[in-house]
């Protein structure tokens, strides 16, 4: 679920590198044997080779989306997954030599679609069956990947039998082992390019995850692993593998380039500090960038110390693009020196899918195809999200209904004698809900992610510190100018997922003011609000750990929890009740006015 998309024309102003690929030199001075070389005519030994990056490819293999259950298809013609991707890397390994090419992934596997639901939770990879994205990686050869924070998200044992699976190191250079503060998983790892008639060039390459994982996960992790910072831990592992005679060390990191966190001072950890690894952390050449789903072909970082430029490329997502990086060297007096790097992105929208992994994993791919149309009940009308990030709409009724059943069922008859609401976001304009049959696909492409199901308590004043906090998703517009929902949201790049709207209290969002004193007439069953009335919280996990930098909720007192994933949830909702009619629960609880006036 988190991630930071980052505004790419940030990089087009901070970099002269952008969508080419430009040679970067590696800021070695000459010495006194090189010039006597030159000086004498003698030509030192050269070699080049390449690391092929992918990231977040989230689970998927194929050029499918099973929440339409047709190919995949969007505005920018993208294509999807593994399968398109390991053509390309084919044939990088033709052209420039299979000895000559390493594969490395930075993170975010085994969750995200259906596909991969399916093999965590309706057959487990756990009772023995191999999970696809294994499959598909071992037969690319990977040569190692970094863990990425949904790795986490179906409990250590799925990741750990995933691991198994692989033919592939997943590096984990902080994350630790809560009680010994070991490694938890290999932190590093050592690859030998062979040269002909000269010594091997040793390529480091070294993993780093995400620290939010502590709170993103804290269910599953909390007091089995932590996740310390990525400059404290590469400071560590970067000396070591100069120490082990590396000639280029690489780094794979689950983190995004802009040095922000979206969990706010939860953490003492940066989420996305790749650009501050290159700059704070001497010795490192390069870095493949995951976590935040945008397309950064190359980017440079001067190293405060060094004066020496480290190269980076993120891939974007789910098998988008593949991140190319090229490295020149040259040997002296029986070691390798960098003299050259360049990093570009290919699109595999152009090649076929590999026909291997077609033969391979169709069959599991069909099983999951049955599983999403698999029938689970029926609707008496149709319940799009397309209006959801500005309306109160009755498919965000559903999943609020669904939440606070199942909160309510849960608690304690203290806790259940106080009042009771629910929040929750907006996680894909495009979900719909037909009339007539509804199917597994159609709710889970509703809540895509995940997410297990809390209740926490919050006062009245800490209610409308949430939910002002919320507001500050949309950009101010004074009373009197045209409100275009096409630039009304994501201000503060606080994306949908982000943004929690509440159902059971009545709320007014006036986008005429500023940030902080946007919430108006807040309302309890007709009633004000009372800074010191007491509310039960139906919340997912992540946000109920600290997601996203909401006030207060993290450190709230726990009314309920449950391992039940909330898509679950939904789906034994409508099976239980065979109809899903909206009469049900649908309840206009908050709108947007400006200045008062109700805008839609």
């Amino acid at each position: 679920m988190p991630r930071s998309p980052m505004n790419r024309r940030e990089f087009v102003k901070k970099s002269a590198v952008t969508g080419a690929a430009v040679a970067v030199v590696g800021g070695v001075a000459a010495g006194p044997a090189q010039a006597a070389e030159e000086k004498s005519g003698h030509r030192p030994r050269t070699w080049s080779f390449s690391i092929l990056g992918t990231t977040d490819l989230h689970s998927h293999v194929f050029d499918w989306d099973y929440y339409k259950d047709a190919p995949y298809a969007d505005k920018a013609g993208n294509s999807v997954g593994v399968a398109r991707v390991a053509t390309l890397v084919k044939r990088q390994r033709e052209a420039k030599g299979e000895g000559r090419v390493l594969l490395v992934d930075a993170g975010d596997i085994i969750q995200g679609t259906s596909l991969a639901y399916y093999f965590a939770r309706v057959d487990p990879i756990t009772a023995g069956v191999k999970h696809p994205m294994a499959v598909a990686m071992n037969h690319m050869r990977y040569d190692a990947a970094a863990l990425g924070n949904h790795e986490f998200n179906y409990g250590i044992d799925v990741l750990r039998k995933f691991e198994s699976q692989c033919r592939f190191p997943l590096l984990g250079a902080n994350a630790l082992d809560a009680k010994t503060l070991r490694p938890a998983f290999p932190p590093y790892t050592v690859k030998r390019i062979r040269v002909p008639g000269a010594p091997d060039i040793k390529v480091g390459i070294l993993g780093l995850t995400n620290p939010g994982i502590a709170l993103w996960d804290k269910d599953n992790v909390s007091g089995r692993m932590v996740f310390p910072g990525l400059v404290e831990q590469a400071r560590k592992y970067v000396p070591r593998l100069r120490a082990l005679g590396c000639d280029v060390v690489f780094l794979t990191d689950h983190s995004g380039l802009d040095g922000s966190s979206s969990y706010g001072d939860e953490l003492p950890y940066v989420e996305n500090a790749s650009n501050l690894v290159a700059e704070q952390v001497p010795g490192i050449d390069a870095i493949l960038v995951g976590h935040t789903h945008v397309e950064v072909p190359s980017y440079t970082v001067k190293n405060e110390r060094t004066g020496q430029d480290v190269l980076l490329s993120e891939p974007y997502c789910w098998g988008y693009r593949l991140s190319v990086f090229d490295f020149e060297l040259e040997l002296h007096h029986g070691r390798w020196r960098v003299t050259g790097k360049t990093a570009q992105t290919l699109n595999p929208d152009t090649v076929e899918e590999d026909p291997e992994i077609k033969r391979l994993l169709e069959a599991d791919h069909e099983l999951v195809v049955k599983y999403v149309n698999t029938p689970v009940g029926t609707c008496t009308a149709d319940l799009s999200a397309a209006e959801s990030c500005w309306k109160d709409v009755p498919i965000m009724d559903f999943i609020h209904k669904v939440q606070m059943d199942t909160v309510k069922a849960g608690l304690s008859a203290a806790d259940a004698a106080l009042p009771l609401i629910s929040v929750a976001a907006p996680f894909s304009r495009t979900a719909d809900i037909p009339q007539g049959n509804v199917t597994i696909k159609d709710i889970a492409g509703l809540y895509i992610y995940d997410n297990t199901l809390y209740g926490k308590k919050l006062t009245g004043a800490q209610l409308k510190d949430y939910l002002e906090y919320a507001a500050k998703y949309y950009h101010q517009v004074p009373a009197g100018t045209k409100v275009d929902t096409a630039t009304l949201t994501n201000a503060n790049s606080f994306w949908d997922y982000m943004y929690d709207t509440a159902a059971g209290v009545d709320y007014e969002i006036d986008i005429a003011q500023a940030e902080g004193s946007r919430i108006k007439n807040l309302t309890y069953d007709g009633a004000p609000v009372a800074d010191d009335q007491l509310f039960v919280v139906a919340v997912n996990n992540y946000r109920a750990n600290g997601g996203s930098g909401y006030p207060h909720i993290a450190s709230a007192d726990i009314a309920y929890s449950s391992t039940n994933e909330i898509r679950q949830l939904m789906i034994d909702y409508v099976t239980a009740k065979k109809a899903l009619d909206p009469a049900d629960f649908a309840d206009v609880n908050w709108r947007l006015t400006q200045a008062g006036t109700p805008v839609f």
